[in-house]
Formats: structure tokens, C-alpha cells, sequence
């Protein structure tokens, strides 16, 4: 039997409301759950003893069960004759001091504030079908009549899906009246996600709208909360248009949930869970499908917590990484969990205990409900990770300065942009006595440690605190190694070097250069005043009379030289510059760095014996090919070195094809390099070795 309306229109007729109890009978007809389903949020905004009108009530069970559990001051009202005369013969002796009246809620015979409450399970949605003039219309005049007969400090609460035209509609109306506006999610409604096939995909709210004495002669002051869950606090947005986003994040989540509980192979699939305190992103979850692995008992799915510091590592930070671990791991499902920076966490049970009911909800189809769902991490802790500075580039905006703790208990410093969170703009590595101080404080601070993850700073740092004699990306050591490639390694100590370096960041790269090669004159250009302030600030960085940095773009300063009578001439040009645009396909250099005209000119002012080295970090294969054969076309000869584990590759580009060596010739030029390198001191680092650098390099 199809008991649905022709057309949205008639949900506001009385005709069809008429039709519809006819058809269906006396069997209770339920929109949008049960009194199981909603008593929490019910019982959280009415009283017992308060007096409750049930608008709509149609031949729902909900007002008997609120009757039979202690609310028995509650009058139903209807448009409809047949369903009101079938709810008067269904309760008339059972529950006598309930009432059922046949009205149109746009004019009610009620004097004004004659409730504490008007209930609305789904009414509302029922009448605004649309946002045509006459509904809109219609719904004002309904609403004026919840507003007429509620009391001051008295409650609507109307049970919705909150579709965008209907929250509007209702927060405007409200707000514009001086109500304070919540939108609660129902918890029955997150729990649909579990089931095998769930009611209906969008979740379910409750506006609680309520009503404040008008204030004149000022403005209302407006006030909009969402509660995300039963036992969260509510959280305050500052306008209506806040407030309808973070419902629409939320009826995404849902529904993305239904998508993943339904079936598998989506790709991969990324999404926040927000704190119920604050609304802020307090995870980030990445789910990954692995339909190559076979399923089992035990091997449907798993949550792997990654550790604070470690969520910018390739096989956590990209998706390419977060597959082979999928992979690895051997589950059908693998959720990674990254934690936010400005969260608090008190430690890996805390975080078990307080995810394993939501990502319950991102479960696969078929897997057992009894099943134990294993929480995997590495190491066993969360990691430490403390923000050190806070602050913001015009030209770049937000960015973090924190310090990890790292291997070997070492602490690394790191410069984030917040708009590429899981992307480290720079690191360096901290002094060991910088390590110790901060670790000999935290003894002392026992009866009250900080958070894993806070704006506290870490105790004073020493005049010097950063190691300039390591190189913490693999991508740094292997252009380093790349000045091999300039011959005659023995003698470069000795060898007045000119150098160009786009992209000062933290500045490691050029200080490396500059305190290993004692004759070398180091020219940096970084296109944002503040990166220069933070590499002097917080990374050790200083200009000398052989290491001048220049605050211009690097396209400028690189056509100016080109342009120029008498042309500079660089030894070793070296990118590494990040792309501000994530909609390519590369994300290092800017596209215009590799055009072909602009190469020219790096090529015009590079020495003939010289080399230049690219950081390329380019996950279009058909784009890379491209930028290979433009570099191909402009430098004869061209060599790659792949960065394992990650998607950076170095370019090392020369001009003399003559010039090319065997891997056993390179080998042995990074070797010799190396011995000239580890004299005493030199301030070497043991642990970097330039010839692994350039074992895998391979000629385009």
C-alpha cells in the first residue's frame, strides 16, 4: 500500500492527512523514531510536571509513552478528524487526563502562554516542503502560534532531519525573535550507522528553541548552540550560517558512515571527528580499504593510532603511505588516527576509550558484532609534541613552530604551515643539551605536567639550540651529496663557491653549506618576510658576509640576473621551494618554475661546469613526464634520485653531456667528498653518508 503523497505539496493538505489514517489504520505510525529512539533528548528538555502540547501528533505512540512514564499534562492536536477521533477511542479510559483536539496549528484556540513546551515530531518538516511564498507563509504562521501559547522560558522542540531549507527557516524565525537556538543530534540516530540496513541515511535533530522575554530598546542578543551529542556539553557558533555548516557536517559524517557500513572499496576516505566540548577537529581519521586482502575471522578491521609528531611521516601523512600500511597490516579496513595539535590527550587508553564508539561507526559490512576491534600504534605511546609559537604569515598564513620528541630521545623542531598540517615545511634538529634541559624541567613540573600537545613552551632554549651539522630530510642529504657531481671533490673546501638556494624555510640547507664549505658565498631568496624571521628566531639561521638572503620572488630575482649586462654565475642552483596551490598535481616547484623559458634562464646564469638540483615532488605522472623532457630539452644532462619512502625526487640537471658519470665514478666522487668532509673539525655528522645518497640515482 503507498501511502506516499503525488507531490511534497501534500503533506500540508488536510485532504491527504485524512486519506493517509483512513489507509494506514490504528497502527501507530512513527517519523523519525520511537520514544526508545528519543526519549534521552525528550526527558533532557521536558519536565514531568510541565505542561506539554503535542502539535501534529498523528497516531504516534509517543505522547501514551511520555503519559505512561509520569508526563501527563499533554493536550495533542491535529488537522486531521480520523486520526484524533482514533487516538480518543485508543486512550479515553486508559489515560484520562490526556487530551486529543481536532485544529490547525496556524490557528489555535489556546490563550497565549498557555504551555511550558510544544513538542514537534517531524511536523514542521511535514509542512515546509519547499520555499515557496505560500508554504513560507504558512510555516510563520505556525510558528508565530508556537511562540503565542509558549511561556517565557518555555521550550519548542521540534524533532527534524534538519534539511537545509527547513533549519534556516526555523533558526532565522527564532533568533530574529530573541530565542535562544540549540540543535541537538539525537543519540539514537548515531547509533543507525551500526545497523546492517539502517532507517533512513540523515540523522535525526531536535531544535530546541527557547523563549526569552523580549528586550527593549536594543537589539536581541542572538545565541546559537550545538549539542553533537547526548552527554556533550552544548557548544557555542557564533551566527546562524555557523551553526547550519556544523549540522551539515554532521549529516555528512552520517551519511558517510551509511556509504562505509553498506560496502567497501570507496578509496580512500577522510574525515574529522570534532571535540563535543569545543566543536574544534580533535582527529583526523583516514580510512583505508584493502580489497586484495582476503577476508577472515579476525582480519575485517583495525585503528591505528599514529603518534604525535609522526603524522607528517610519508606512510602516515600520504595516502600512497597510508595504503602500503593498510596493505601491511593485513585487515580488510584500517583506520589511521591522527591527533590534532592544540588538543589535549592524557594517553593511548584515554584515546582507546574515548574512539571506540564512533569509529564503530566506520565498520564494514559482514563483520561480526561481537568481534573485538584491535587498536594498533607504534612504540605503545602517543608521542610527544609541543607548540612552541604560534603565528601568521600574510603572504603564507597560519604556521606552527613545535618540537617532537624523536628517535633516540632526541627532540626535532619543525616550522608547519597550517594549511598543509601534515606537511613539514622545515625541521632541524635540537642540541642534546637543549633535549636534556627540557626533559630536567619536566621532572621538576611532575605534580602538574603539561599536556602531550599544548601552546606551553618548553623551557628557555640555549643561545644555539639547534644541531647545524645535521641534515633531517632525506631530500636535503641527497642534494648535498649532488655537489660530488662538480668534480675535483678534494679541492672544493678550497674552492670559492657560488651558490643559489630558492627556498630558505628553516634555512638548514644553506647553513649547511655555508659551515662545510668554508669558501663558498651563499645567495638564499624566500619570496615571505616571515620565514626569514622564523629561521632566525627558532632554527639558528644567520646571514654572514658569505650567506645573504634575499626577500624577492625567485622568478623576479632569477629573470633580473638573466637580464642583466654583466650575468651572475652560480656554481650550484638549488629548488626547493613548495607550491602555495594544492590543486595540482605538484606540489613542489610551482608550476612557472619548470617552464621552459624560465629554465633557460636558470640555465643562463648557471657556470658550465656547474649543477643544478631540484626538489621535485610531483604526483601527476603524466605532469612529471612533462617536466622531465623540459628539463631534458634545456640541460643535456640529467640524472634522478628517488627519496624512499616518500614522493620527493632530486634532479640533479648539468649542462655538458660530457660530463656524465657511471654509478661507480659517482660513488667514488661522493666518497672522496666525504673523507675531505670528515676532517677534524669539520663537525661532520657520522651518520650521513653521501654516496647512499647517490647509489639509486639513475640518467634520464
Amino acid at each position: 500500500m503507498n501511502l506516499l503523497p503525488k507531490s511534497s505539496k501534500e503533506f500540508g493538505s488536510v485532504d491527504y492527512w485524512e486519506k493517509f489514517f483512513q489507509q494506514r489504520g490504528k497502527k501507530a505510525f512513527e517519523w523519525y523514531g520511537s520514544y526508545l529512539d528519543l526519549c534521552g533528548v525528550l526527558h533532557k528538555y521536558i519536565k514531568p510536571r510541565e505542561k506539554v502540547l503535542v502539535i501534529g501528533c498523528g497516531n504516534s505512540e509517543l505522547s501514551e509513552q511520555l503519559y505512561d512514564v509520569g508526563y501527563q499534562d499533554l493536550v495533542n492536536v491535529d488537522i486531521s478528524e480520523v486520526v484524533i477521533k482514533q487516538m480518543k477511542e485508543r486512550n479515553g479510559s486508559r489515560r484520562p487526563h490526556m487530551s486529543f483536539l481536532k485544529m490547525d496549528m496556524t490557528q489555535m484556540e489556546f490563550p497565549d502562554a498557555s504551555f511550558q513546551v510544544v513538542l514537534d515530531k517531524g511536523t514542521l518538516d511535514a509542512v515546509l516542503t519547499d520555499e515557496e511564498e505560500t508554504t513560507l507563509q504558512q510555516v510563520d504562521r505556525m510558528l508565530a502560534e508556537v511562540g503565542r501559547v509558549l511561556q517565557v522560558g518555555g521550550r519548542y522542540l521540534c524533532i527534524s532531519l534538519a534539511q537545509a531549507h527547513v533549519l534556516k527557516k526555523a533558526v532565522a524565525h527564532f533568533s530574529r525573535e530573541g530565542w535562544m537556538v540549540r540543535v541537538h543530534q539525537v543519540a539514537a540516530s548515531q547509533d543507525r550507522a551500526l545497523e546492517a540496513e539502517p532507517r533512513f541515511s540523515l540523522p535525526v535533530f531536535a531544535f530546541v528553541m527557547t523563549k526569552f522575554r523580549p528586550v527593549s530598546g536594543s537589539a536581541a542578543v542572538q545565541i546559537f548552540e550545538l549539542c553533537p551529542q547526548e552527554q556533550a556539553r552544548p557548544v557555542r557558533l557564533a551566527s546562524a550560517e555557523r551553526l547550519a555548516e556544523a549540522v551539515r557536517e554532521r549529516q555528512q559524517y552520517a551519511w558517510l558512515c551509511g556509504q562505509l557500513r553498506r560496502k567497501a572499496g570507496l578509496g580512500s576516505v577522510s574525515l574529522d571527528l570534532c571535540s563535543g566540548d569545543t566543536g574544534e577537529p580533535r582527529y583526523t581519521l583516514h580510512v583505508v580499504d584493502s580489497p586484495a586482502v582476503r577476508p577472515s575471522r579476525d582480519n575485517h578491521f583495525a585503528i591505528f593510532i599514529v603518534p604525535q609528531g609522526r603524522e607528517t611521516e610519508w606512510l602516515f601523512g600520504m595516502e600512497e603511505g597510508r595504503e602500503q600500511l593498510a596493505a601491511s597490516a593485513g585487515f580488510r579496513r584500517l583506520v589511521t588516527v591522527s591527533l590534532h595539535r592544540g588538543q589535549q590527550y592524557e594517553g593511548m587508553d584515554s584515546i582507546q576509550a574515548e574512539l571506540s564508539a564512533r569509529v564503530m561507526e566506520l565498520a564494514p559490512a559482514g563483520m561480526p558484532t561481537e568481534q573485538q576491534v584491535p587498536f594498533l600504534s607504534v612504540g605503545g605511546d602517543i608521542g610527544v609534541r609541543k607548540v612552541q609559537h604560534r603565528g601568521c604569515s600574510p603572504l603564507s598564513g597560519d604556521y606552527v613552530i613545535e618540537d617532537v620528541l624523536g628517535e633516540d630521545r632526541r627532540y626535532f623542531r619543525r616550522l608547519i604551515f597550517l594549511s598543509s598540517r601534515n606537511v613539514v615545511q622545515s625541521e632541524a634538529r635540537l642540541l642534546k643539551d637543549a633535549s636534556f634541559r627540557a626533559q630536567k624541567k619536566r621532572k621538576k613540573d611532575k605534580k602538574k605536567p603539561p599536556p602531550a600537545d599544548s601552546a606551553e613552551p618548553l623551557p628557555p632554549a640555549p643561545a644555539q639550540p639547534v644541531d647545524k651539522s645535521y641534515l633531517c630530510c632525506e631530500h636535503h642529504k641527497a642534494m648535498i651529496a649532488g655537489l660530488a657531481l662538480l668534480g675535483k671533490p678534494e679541492l672544493l673546501l678550497e674552492t670559492p663557491l657560488a651558490l643559489l638556494v630558492v627556498g630558505l624555510g628553516g634555512g638548514s640547507l644553506p647553513l649547511f653549506v655555508h659551515d662545510h664549505f668554508p669558501k663558498c658565498c651563499v645567495d638564499a631568496v624566500e619570496i615571505d618576510p616571515a620565514v626569514l624571521q622564523v629561521a632566525t628566531q627558532w632554527f639558528g639561521f644567520s646571514q654572514t658576509d658569505r650567506m645573504k638572503v634575499h626577500i624577492a620572488d625567485g622568478l623576479d630575482y632569477i629573470t633580473r640576473l638573466a637580464g642583466g649586462e654583466a650575468q651572475a654565475r652560480y656554481d650550484v642552483i638549488m629548488f626547493d621551494v613548495d607550491s602555495k596551490d594544492p590543486t595540482l598535481g605538484m606540489s613542489c616547484p610551482p608550476a612557472a618554475f619548470v617552464d621552459r623559458p624560465f629554465l633557460q634562464k636558470v640555465r643562463s646564469i648557471l657556470t658550465h661546469e656547474g649543477v643544478f638540483i631540484l626538489n621535485l615532488v610531483c604526483r601527476d605522472l603524466g605532469l612529471k613526464e612533462s617536466v622531465l623532457a623540459g628539463l631534458k630539452a634545456v640541460f643535456p644532462l640529467l640524472y634522478v634520485r628517488r627519496i624512499e619512502g616518500e614522493v620527493n625526487e632530486i634532479l640533479f640537471c648539468q649542462l655538458r653531456p660530457e660530463q656524465k658519470l657511471a654509478t661507480a665514478e659517482l660513488l667514488q666522487t661522493a666518497q672522496a667528498l666525504e673523507r675531505t668532509l670528515r676532517k677534524p673539525g669539520r663537525g661532520w655528522d657520522d651518520s650521513y653518508v653521501l654516496s647512499e645518497m647517490l647509489k639509486a640515482v639513475r640518467i634520464v
